[in-house]
């Protein structure tokens, strides 16, 4: 039945481009199988190795225009075999068979397994696995020493009781973990997938079964069915219901998926199906609506929205546009004679093989890497949602190969022939080169003799495995990787182990106790071997003699290995347990803050990492991302230049900066400039509606506000700037790959989904002005151009990528002319611009884009080239042979598109806005408050980077930018330009100064920010020189990276951690981001719009930047905190006990004589003293969450690693000896008499007695002692140190009221109803603690630190401020916002020379001195920062005002461009304007001998400030005639 469109409340349209990688919004609603799904993406843990290699190759589809990295792009060359050829109805060659015939190739099963046991290996294999923890080895080896009774363990069966609970725990958290994994390797491998049978794969040979597998297997399926049916009998008490019906509850069968799409369309499968729908199916190609309808009957209802194809829709009439088509061939061979028995029919996906035919359903998900053939759509698209690779949730388009669309049915996929060419399985998501080579038949002739044919195989017409397909009725493919060679496999775990720093640090202290365990069982060998050796003592009396027969050497050995047994607990093993479970918690309560729960997109912090919560409170550097990270990645189209003239108005946070920082109330002008925005906005609205009643321009959703442009659209200021800005926004609307989202209404809208926000924006704006781009049909580009309707064929796109840095798109115009449009970086365009041409529109227009660089905004070039026909045959006949090789295409691609993009003519240049996300500027001050560095790597120019920083408080108007820019990028002058800069600061860059800096972790005086691109990072990273880059960067306080790759921001990261002694953190929210990521100590993601590689690789997920400083200084410090205390304690009442058994041994020979109960040595760490000490490592707060905030200096302890010191280590071991020596010998003293006699005379004085009273001590006092140590006393944790040291009174009582107590029995009642023990249990505790308090009370008195001088004042009240602030960061306290705005100059600045021009703080715009923003360090006169070519100018205005027509936003930021320093800028290329000066036409001069007319230096100012006067305009005679010119030449250039 077909769907109504009356029950539709809308409908969406999508568009698709062509041979791109696209998106799409995802509507359809998801099943409850995909939660299954997703479980076992995330769980796979691949055994193909997970080096650094894969990880760099982690790509980004598409990714903003500044930002996506060729190296993430290009597959790992190491990773990849020779690659393969795959036969379709082609007889396999004689070199690709062996002797018998066979297949030479084999490739990996389709079968996956994830689980790592099987029911007979599982007890083996798991006890091999746990047994590589050394503690348990270690516990084992005890255990083992105990069986022996030459050693004295009294019980060594109780002995065995804690590893034997460990183990069994771990094995069934271990059993149940992999059940579920199995379960879900039997429900993917079993999945349904329609495969074509009676067809003939000769790419593989049948599988054997070898005997040993069969075997296994059958065990399997026996313990398998067994379970099952131990279900099924409980089942059938509670209910009814058969094991099919279960099994279709749980996954959805296709037939049950595809019922909505089939019961609308029942004629296409006439009696194909029985009546388990298992019978074969032919596919039928799908018809295609007749002219009118809307919306066709087979449009897709899915979440409630009908998808319509573009290539399914009804054509308009009246639009008819003829263009020359090209020819891809047909795969088909139409004279091949066929059997006609090939079917399609539902298969196991483990059964699928390389070769293989399978069609695929709307929702179903890609069993195998497939490459498409065809799709329902027309146009051969198809969409996936790859969020179980990437983690992304766009939808993204895949296109079928052009010469395979016609492969429709079963009988189709007989008649093709054709070979794969493809390369070698490798972890790269986003590349993949292949080749389809076929003879083409003529399919009228029979006797014309075909010839070879091939058409290319990208990413874009592959389908990974994992991938599901979405709002595409169905798509056939063919298989060409499976099993472990797909991309998610390789891939899976990927994320490298990183160790905390803590954790690194105690195994040297647990090798130090390994040590004095050592030595102490070696005292009590020697000790004991000497003693049993002497002939003239009286133990001869009283022993029965050794068990070394009095040798010396023997008892000793003997001895030495039972103090082992006896002294096991002074190597605390149960410690990495416990810090475990303390973790484990502490990633649980980080997962639960509700202060960084992002409401907007759902989403928590999200510990992925739960073993370093401790590093994050030592954090000294934070390598940030910039686009996405810092700011919302939400771009909008604020402003641009045509043909020289700026238009657009807007008021950046970048230009309240710069006003700020120049003492203007930023409020008050911010209010003013804001109102004037919202009027011309008005004025635009009506504009825009007066030349052309735009039906798709959404009021709200227009961001260019430019009232001027809309004026000249309708030759307000002439017909030849009316064409320009046609011209501009025309390239705008046609060179992209964005595709088109319509919702048909009224007025209708239509969505832009692109590969990056930028694109979007771009193609929106020209939208709001009239250029809307309405759809696509096949190659062609619908536009609606002030309503009138125009198709443009697109001819080739040449995709972005970050060596390119620009795309360009050919297009075939409606007049027949063929135009190249290219987009791209300042500097990729004008070094690409015709020799000679447009001088004066390229100096306008490198001004503008400084300018609008300067406001913080993203700026492109847009340029045009016509080629003529005979130019672009030649080239595409390259290009395609390019596009069609296997090996080294991006190369080649590359060669053959530089070649075409050259000599541009210049249109204009746009400027976009991506704001800061909410809280940046205060989160980052606050990290600085910290004195945590924060260094920004970004792929952004500089000047946007450089305003930015100022915008977020990473650089402020004191400071001084060192510009770091190596000209001709020798190693020597990036050298000499190192030691320049560091005499400021009276450095060599030696390895002394380096190890000083190691142990120097005060942040530095924020005098100084250093700028760096990436070529000249390229150069400073090198091995010989890197050590004096990072000294200078350590004395700056603030490092911007701009222009870097995603290899060069993890290069970075990896020199600061290894060079310098301190932990870092990387943060980011793209694919470009995960090098750095997981390079990094810790690595944060961002949940954004750049899809979810970040946060797949990170240790942890946040949703905003400003989380961090939750994460960072409460979290972190608080965790780090708790675990150094912790430690410190456990290895304390580990000491305590063991050194407690030790000074009885004084007094038996050292013989290893329990003075203890052996029950007491077992439940000493397992039940009496371990709630403590984990309650303090997950609850512990010395201040609470606020207070951290509001004073972010407290975290300087955790950047200089005090909480957890060798000193504080042995503090607390010596604690405890003392400790343990009052616990036994005030219980010596009390029984040394012989008078410790009860009422009834019967004596106490006995072995097992006198160990209740010390071990209850040495309980006791080393619960108090923890309960010492914590801050924060709260009910619950006083109660649990009450209940665990009531647990030896209650276990003493207990277990001795039992004759099994044998020796022990009656003991409790008899100690405890002794007063004797009272007393001595008051003054043993007091004796050991009374030196840790008077300790504690001296230092917090006379030596208090931060922490205890802030817990008095939040005791005396000056912090209950902090109870009635709602701000995400609180406010300082009231004396530092005080003592803050204290007009002293707070720091000495480096010592700098009088004229030198580069260490003045000069950009962004230095500010003249005024009463309110006066910089110490700058002199008025020659030096000063003012604008000194002024003085010579003096009938000019002081402002470069606009005089032909008011322009605010323009004005503004001109006025504070005038007061860069000319000389510095006409010397140096640091601003845009002036680089652009130097790069102009490099590239296309390099083509072309003519000359570029050379000007003079002066000439550059001169145009700025003739400008100042003069708008530059093209007049009628100047206009380039574009229609009328000879193909092939460059228009002419208007005469400047």
């Amino acid at each position: 039945m077909a769907a109504q469109p009356e029950q539709q409340d809308a409908e969406v349209t999508t568009t698709n481009p062509v041979k791109r990688i696209r998106w799409a919004t995802h509507r359809a609603t998801g099943q409850k199988a995909d939660t299954k799904r997703q479980s076992l993406k995330e769980r796979l843990h691949r055994r193909i190795g997970s080096g650094e290699k894969k990880r760099d190759s982690l790509g980004k589809e598409g990714g903003p225009l500044e930002h996506a990295d060729v190296e993430s792009s290009e597959a790992d060359s190491e990773e990849q075999d020779s690659g393969r050829r795959v036969y379709f109805n082609v007889p396999l060659p004689a070199h690709e068979r062996d002797e018998e015939g066979h297949p030479t190739a084999h490739y990996s099963r389709n079968k996956i397994r994830t689980a790592k046991y099987t029911p007979l290996s599982f007890i083996p294999k798991n006890l091999w696995f746990q047994f590589h923890n050394i503690a348990n080895v270690y516990f084992l080896f005890i255990i083992i020493l105990g069986i022996f009774q030459i050693f004295g363990a009294s019980n060594p069966a109780l002995n065995a009781v804690p590893l034997i609970v460990i183990l069994v725990v771990t094995g069934v958290k271990d059993a149940v973990e992999d059940w579920r994994r199995g379960t879900l390797d039997d429900e993917m491998n079993n999945a349904p997938v329609h495969r074509l049978i009676e067809f003939n794969n000769v790419n593989t040979a049948e599988d054997t079964v070898s005997l040993w597998r069969r075997f296994k297997k059958a065990n399997s399926r026996g313990i398998a069915l067994i379970w099952k049916s131990m279900q099924r009998s409980k089942a059938g008490k509670g209910k009814g219901g058969s094991d099919a019906d279960a099994e279709v509850k749980s996954r959805p069968s296709i037939d049950t998926r595809r019922a909505s799409v089939i019961s609308q369309r029942s004629s296409y499968f006439p009696g194909d199906r029985g009546a388990n729908g298992e019978e074969g199916i032919q596919m039928t190609p799908v018809p295609s609506p007749l002219p009118g309808q809307s919306p066709p009957t087979d449009a897709l209802n899915i979440g409630g929205h009908t998808h319509i194809k573009e290539g399914d829709q009804a054509r308009v009439a009246g639009t008819q546009h003829v263009s020359t088509q090209k020819f891809y061939g047909s795969v088909l061979n139409p004279f091949k004679s066929v059997p006609d028995k090939a079917r399609f029919k539902k298969d196991a996906w483990k059964n699928v093989q390389v070769g293989d035919f399978v069609r695929l359903y709307n929702d179903e998900e890609v069993p195998a890497d497939i490459v498409v053939l065809s799709t329902s759509s027309d146009d051969g698209a198809c969409y996936v949602e790859t969020k179980n690779l990437d983690g992304e949730t766009n939808l993204k388009v895949r296109n079928a190969l052009h010469c395979t669309r016609g492969v429709k049915h079963a009988r189709h996929c007989e008649r093709s022939e054709f070979v794969i060419e493809s390369e070698g399985p490798h972890s790269n998501l986003y590349a993949y080169s292949a080749a389809i080579r076929w003879k083409q038949h003529d399919p009228k002739d029979a006797s014309v003799e075909a010839y070879d044919m091939a058409e290319p195989i990208s990413i874009n017409n592959l389908l990974l495995r994992g991938s599901q397909l979405r709002n595409t009725e169905w798509a056939l493919g063919v298989v060409v990787f499976t099993g472990e060679e797909t991309r998610i496999m390789i891939n899976s775990g990927i994320t490298p182990s990183k160790r905390a720093k803590i954790t690194k640090d105690l195994n040297w202290n647990v090798v130090y106790n390994f040590i004095v365990l050592a030595l102490m069982c070696l005292v009590s060998g020697v000790v004991l071997g000497v003693f049993w050796a002497k002939p003239d003592t009286s133990h001869a009396f009283f022993e029965f003699g050794s068990y070394g027969n009095g040798n010396a050497a023997t008892d000793g050995v003997i001895a030495f290995w039972a103090a082992v047994i006896l002294f096991q607990n002074l190597v605390p093993i149960s410690l990495y347990i416990t810090l475990e479970i303390i973790r484990t918690l502490q990633a649980f309560f980080i997962y639960s803050d509700v202060l960084m729960y992002y409401e907007k997109i759902d989403y928590p912090c999200t510990p992925k990492s739960w073993n370093i919560s401790d590093d994050v409170g030592q954090i000294e550097y934070i390598f940030s991302d910039k686009t996405g990270t810092l700011t919302q990645n939400v771009m909008e189209f604020k402003k641009c230049t045509v043909n020289g003239v700026p238009y657009g108005e807007a008021y950046t946070e970048a230009q309240a900066g710069m006003q700020r920082r120049q003492g203007i109330d930023v409020e008050e002008e911010g209010a003013r400039a804001r109102e004037q925005i919202q009027r011309d906005r008005v004025r635009m609205l009506e504009g825009i509606r007066k030349l052309h009643d735009n039906p798709y321009l959404r009021d709200e959703d227009l961001t260019f506000v430019a009232p001027d442009y809309v004026d000249d659209l309708s030759a307000a200021s002439g017909p030849e700037q009316k064409l320009a800005n046609e011209r501009f926004m025309l390239a705008l609307a046609l060179c992209h790959t964005v595709i088109t989202e319509r919702t048909p209404g009224d007025p209708p809208k239509i969505d832009f989904k692109a590969q990056s926000p930028d694109e979007a924006a771009l193609v929106a704006t020209a939208r709001d002005v009239g250029f809307t781009l309405v759809g696509r049909e096949d190659d062609r580009l619908v536009l609606n151009v002030m309503g009138q309707e125009r198709r443009y064929q697109v001819l080739n796109t040449l995709e972005f990528n970050s060596t390119r840095k620009r795309m360009s798109a050919i297009i075939r115009m409606p007049d027949g002319k063929i135009i190249l449009f290219c987009k791209g970086a300042d500097s990729m365009i004008y070094s690409r611009l015709i020799p000679g041409q447009q001088r004066q529109l390229r100096d306008t227009t490198g001004e503008h884009l400084e300018m609008f660089a300067r406001e913080g905004l993203r700026t492109l070039c847009i340029a045009e080239k016509q080629i003529s026909e005979e130019e672009y045959q030649t080239w595409s006949k390259d290009y395609d042979l390019a596009a069609n090789s296997v090996a080294g295409r991006e190369e080649k691609l590359e060669e053959v598109s530089d070649r075409i993009e050259n000599e541009l003519w210049l249109i204009g240049g746009t400027a976009i806005e991506d704001r800061l996300q909410d809280g940046v500027p205060d989160a980052i001050s606050l990290l600085g408050k910290a004195g945590i560095k924060l260094w920004v790597l970004t792929g952004d120019k500089v000047e946007t980077a450089i305003n930015i920083g100022f915008s977020c408080n990473l650089l402020d108007n004191d400071m001084d930018l060192i510009v770091f820019k190596v000209e001709d990028e020798s190693l020597a002058t990036a050298e000499a330009l190192l030691d320049e800069k560091l005499k400021l600061f009276n450095m060599t860059g030696s390895q002394e100064e380096l190890d000083a800096a190691q142990d120097n972790h005060e942040p530095p005086a924020p005098t100084h920010a250093i700028i760096i691109d990436g070529d000249s990072l390229k150069l400073v990273l090198d091995d010989s020189i890197r050590r004096k880059f990072l000294l200078l960067c350590k004395q700056c306080r603030s490092v911007l990276c701009c222009r870097v790759s995603p290899s060069q921001k993890a290069a970075v990261v990896n020199m600061v951690k290894t060079m310098l002694d301190c932990l870092t953190l990387a943060i980011g929210d793209g694919a470009n981001d995960v090098a750095m990521i997981q390079e990094a100590h810790v690595g944060v993601g961002i949940a954004g719009v750049e899809g979810r590689a970040a946060v797949m690789s990170s240790d942890y997920a946040i949703g905003q930047f400003r989380f961090l400083t939750r994460l960072v200084l409460v979290h972190g410090r608080w965790s780090y905190r708790r675990l150094a205390e912790t430690i410190a304690n456990f290895f304390y009442k580990n000491i305590v006990w063991t050194f407690s058994l030790f000074w009885y041994q004084i007094y038996t020979n050292f013989d290893s004589q329990y003075i203890f109960d052996y029950s007491y040595i077992v439940m000493f760490n397992l039940a009496f003293t371990s709630l403590p000490v984990i309650l303090m490592g997950v609850l512990d707060q010395d201040v609470d969450d606020m207070v951290s905030l509001a004073v972010p200096q407290l975290y300087r302890r955790g950047i200089e690693r005090k909480e957890w010191t060798q000193p504080k280590f042995w503090g607390y071991m010596g604690d405890g000896v003392y400790q343990s020596a009052i616990s036994f010998f005030c219980v010596y003293l009390l029984f040394s008499p012989a008078n410790f006699v009860t009422e009834n005379g019967l004596d106490l004085g006995e072995l097992k007695r006198m160990g209740i009273v010390v071990a209850t001590i040495a309980v006791f006092v080393a619960n108090l002692y923890v309960l010492f140590n914590t801050y924060r006393w709260d009910w619950l944790t006083v109660l649990i140190v009450v209940i665990s040291t009531l647990l030896i009174w209650a276990w003493t009582g207990i277990y001795t009221s039992f004759t099994s107590s044998a020796q022990f029995y009656k003991g409790g009642a008899e100690v405890y109803g002794s007063l004797t023990f009272w007393a001595v249990l008051l003054v043993a505790s007091i004796m050991c603690l009374l030196p840790r308090f008077l300790v504690k009370a001296t230092q917090k008195i006379y030596f208090p630190l931060d922490v205890d001088i802030i817990r008095e004042q939040v005791k005396q009240g000056k912090f209950d401020y902090l109870r009635q602030t709602d701000s995400y960061i609180p406010p300082p306290p009231p004396e530092k916002i005080n003592s803050a705005t204290s007009s002293e100059p707070k720091y000495k600045a480096a010592e700098i020379q009088a004229g030198d021009d580069d260490m003045r703080p000069i950009y962004p715009p230095s500010v003249a001195p005024t009463s309110t923003t006066h910089n110490p360090r700058s002199q008025n006169g020659s030096n000063s920062t003012d604008y000194t070519f002024r003085r010579s100018m003096e009938g000019i205005p002081p402002h470069r005002i606009s005089l032909d027509r008011p322009r605010p936003s323009f004005d503004r930021a001109r006025m504070s461009m005038d007061r860069v320093r000319p000389s510095y800028e006409a010397s140096n290329d640091f601003t845009s304007a002036a680089m652009l000066t130097r790069l102009e036409s490099s590239q296309s001069q390099n083509r072309n001998s003519i000359p570029a007319p050379s000007s003079p230096q002066s000439g550059h100012l001169g145009s700025r400030l003739r400008n100042a006067f003069r708008r530059p305009t093209v007049t009628r005679e100047e206009a380039p005639d574009l229609d009328n010119q000879p193909p092939g030449s460059p228009p002419r250039s208007p005469p400047r």
